[in-house]
């Protein structure tokens, strides 16, 4: 007999209306459901109601969705009650609902049972009107009449309080930002003698120089306004290389034009010279002068109204709007009850969202200036060739979020059902109000977090499903992972199990809770994240384009082929010069190294680090040394041409002549997550079997992806490389393929 396993037992329903719910793990194909008739509406083209019991059509994927009513041809699909796509078939109780996007990601991923063949509705993502004449401002939350304190630096009325005491060194742009990194791992360990110093931190960016036009130019500036004076910062080095357009002189102008209260701050303008040990020298004296002076503030009693809590998420599942972007949303009403603030950020994961949004607004300017930002972040996507409804990476199509409706539905739920949306601010604008506001931002996790920091932000909740492991380098960053499972595998780097209300846990229960850490953690106790000493920050980065001319011509680009440069004639070289060559399968190499090539943005500072412990071994396995290159890319929505040059270059590093042996290291997330790489691999005759695969989130947090690729280096065979004489011919060739496979 077959056994049939309640609803409540294998799925989950956001809403009482909806009329599919999400698989809580993977379910076989042929599962007996039953639920209660009651528990969801037929479907409004059927004139029947449906039955018990059905079965699944086909084995779905933690996450992902099946229909419990009918739905016809046409009919809306409806999750938290709101539409995420059109029937274009009917769809039977039980069947995987599958649009073509979710089919596309599953089918570059390697899975042991069959999928759809076909998809069964569409997505339909209609702009929002909104509606002068029905338009009612709300209210806010009631504030509480008793206030509630946490113990942190006082700072000034402008600046506010800081959760933490930090001696920060700023980069004003791209070609600083190496010494800032530099000058901060010297003095690791410095600030560790002051009781009242929590550490010193480098801010390095990739934005401000180079020979393109800055089209990003207010957002740099702003933000690195904010971060000067921010109240977590207690002293600030500011450094330049002299050349760059955004200077020292730039931003001085800048905050003192717009009143930024620099005066206020510890700092210093240091331009560099040129003689590295002597700028890092200077820099450490200028440092070492300030820290008794920074030591002298002390953590005092403040009010939570001084609390100022970013609302993140990323890496998320369909399970980020069931579970935790709700319980972060219930602890920022908190926050707002005892006067604090709180923002939502993402321009581009709110797209669908809109409804939900709007239902409660302090007035109609605040909600006409949501909307514009969304239509014009939708604009400035559209001038590079892409759309911004493609922002679900391949990492969320595979745990359930098919679109950017479905994304976006359950991002809004960081805004708790009774909150107001009060102010609706640009990228890095200060947040000098209490309230509850939206900051336009892009969907990048590290981009929108440096805006919401700089305007402002001294804690933030970070909510995740795959197990994101981001954390700010001087604002203390709290983890909220959306199920028990990946909580107990990444029991190291998250800070709350917001799957536990799935469990059975209410809500208010694990709000109390995680408002107690947020008072604890904004005291002085240290976040999981903080404790893996891991921190990445990256500003908005800037746009190419200003309008849509171009776009026919970046869409209609020729791929890169990957074939390197024919090398020159050196016949006029005077003598026979010839070099003593490694043998490899790719052409001879000068060296033989270990390489740790991370597939995104958030998994390169995992590769540093895991770079760094291997170096430290005395058994290279016949490697001279082990390296990694760290980069900005695979996380984001790329035009075309970017997407083929990015595929064309990693492959390219990873079968460079130099790389002995050659790891790939996903975040997990990504775009370019590791089967991803893989079908790169295969699609140019390589085989992915000779290249090693670690993954940050499911190898289980940072600790274990390091040990995983320690590992796989250990089970190489120790390398014994044959060499060979070789002309000047094979340099060139050599330099070739660098070049003209990554430029």
């Amino acid at each position: 007999m077959t056994h049939i396993q309640p609803l409540a037992d294998v799925g989950r329903l956001p809403a009482p209306g909806d009329n599919v719910a999400i698989a809580v793990r993977r379910l076989e194909a042929g599962t007996a459901v039953s639920h209660p008739q009651t528990a969801v509406q037929t479907s409004p083209s059927s004139e029947q109601p449906f039955g018990h019991t059905f079965t699944l059509s086909h084995t779905l994927l933690e996450g992902h969705r099946f229909a419990i009513a009918p739905i016809g041809v046409g009919d809306n699909l409806l999750s938290w009650g709101l539409p995420f796509g059109v029937a274009t078939a009917p769809i039977a109780p039980g069947d995987y609902v599958a649009n073509a996007d979710m089919l596309e990601a599953l089918n570059g991923r390697f899975l042991n049972f069959p999928i759809p063949d076909a998809p069964n509705f569409r997505n339909n993502i209609q702009p929002y009107l909104l509606d002068e004449s029905q338009f009612q401002p709300s209210e806010q939350v009631p504030l509480y009449d008793e206030p509630r304190h946490f113990m942190g630096y006082w700072r000034s009325q402008r600046r506010g309080v800081g959760t933490r005491n930090m001696v920060v060194i700023l980069g004003t742009s791209s070609r600083s930002g190496s010494y800032a990194r530099l000058l901060a791992e010297r003095l690791e360990g410095l600030a560790d003698g002051y009781d009242n110093i929590d550490g010193i931190a480098a801010i390095s960016h990739t934005e401000g120089d180079g020979d393109d036009p800055i089209n990003n130019w207010d957002f740099v500036l702003r933000t690195l306004a904010g971060l000067v004076v921010h109240p977590n910062v207690g002293a600030v080095l500011i450094v330049d290389g002299g050349g760059e357009q955004v200077n020292n002189q730039v931003l001085r102008d800048f905050m003192n034009r717009h009143d930024y209260p620099l005066d206020e701050v510890v700092h210093r303008f240091v331009t560099l010279t040129g003689h590295l040990a002597a700028d890092l020298a200077g820099g450490t004296a200028v440092i070492k002068s300030w820290l008794p002076t920074v030591n002298q503030t002390n953590r005092t009693p403040q009010p939570l109204s001084y609390l100022n809590i970013a609302l993140q998420c990323g890496g998320s599942d369909a399970f980020s709007g069931v579970s935790g972007n709700p319980l972060a949303g219930a602890v920022a009403q908190e926050i707002i009850r005892y006067g604090g603030n709180a923002s939502i950020a993402e321009t581009d994961e709110l797209i669908g969202a809109e409804p939900y949004m709007l239902q409660k607004v302090r007035d109609w300017p605040t909600a006409q200036r949501f909307l514009r930002f969304i239509e014009q972040f939708k604009e400035r996507v559209s001038w590079h060739g892409s759309s911004a409804e493609g922002n679900p990476s391949g990492g969320n199509r595979y745990r359930g979020l098919y679109n950017i409706a479905l994304k976006s539905i359950g991002a809004a739920m960081k805004k708790a059902p009774d909150l107001r949306l009060d102010y609706a601010i640009d990228y890095a604008e200060p947040m000098r109000h209490p309230g509850f506001y939206f900051m336009n931002t892009p969907g990048n996790d590290l981009e929108s977090i440096a805006g919401q920091v700089a305007g402002g932000a001294n804690v933030i909740f970070f909510v995740t499903g795959n197990g994101s492991i981001t954390n700010f380098p001087f604002v203390p960053t709290i983890k909220l992972v959306t199920t028990t499972p990946r909580f107990e595998r990444l029991a190291r780097e998250m800070d709350v199990n917001a799957g536990a209300y799935q469990d059975g846990r209410s809500m208010e229960s694990l709000c109390a809770e995680t408002l107690d850490l947020t008072v604890a953690v904004a005291s002085g106790q240290l976040s999981l994240g903080e404790k893996a000493g891991h921190a990445q920050i990256s500003l908005w980065r800037n746009w190419r384009q200003t309008d849509g001319s171009q776009t026919a011509v970046l869409l209609n680009a020729t791929p890169p082929d990957g074939q390197p440069l024919p090398a020159k004639s050196h016949d006029l070289l005077p003598g026979n010069w010839e070099w003593t060559a490694v043998r490899t399968p790719h052409g001879p190499a000068t060296d033989q190294v270990g390489l740790i090539l991370p597939t995104s943005l958030c998994s390169g500072q995992i590769a540093r680090l895991g770079v760094e412990q291997l170096n430290q071994q005395a058994d290279k396995h016949g490697l001279s040394r082990f390296v990694t290159l760290v980069h900005t890319e695979g996380c984001g929505v790329a035009m075309p041409t970017v997407r083929d040059l990015y595929n064309e270059t990693m492959v390219s590093y990873m079968t460079h002549p130099l790389v002995g042996h050659g790891l790939f290291l996903e975040h997990g997330c990504e775009k370019t997550h590791n089967d991803y790489m893989r079908h790169q691999l295969m699609e140019r005759g390589r085989d992915p079997e000779q290249f090693g695969w670690a993954s940050v989130q499911a190898d289980g947090g940072i600790g274990a992806s390091i040990a995983h690729m320690r590992d796989w280096f250990a089970g190489r065979k120790t390398a014994v490389f044959a060499t060979e004489q070789v002309g000047l011919g094979s340099v060139w060739a050599c330099w070739h393929t660098v070049t003209c496979r990554t430029r």
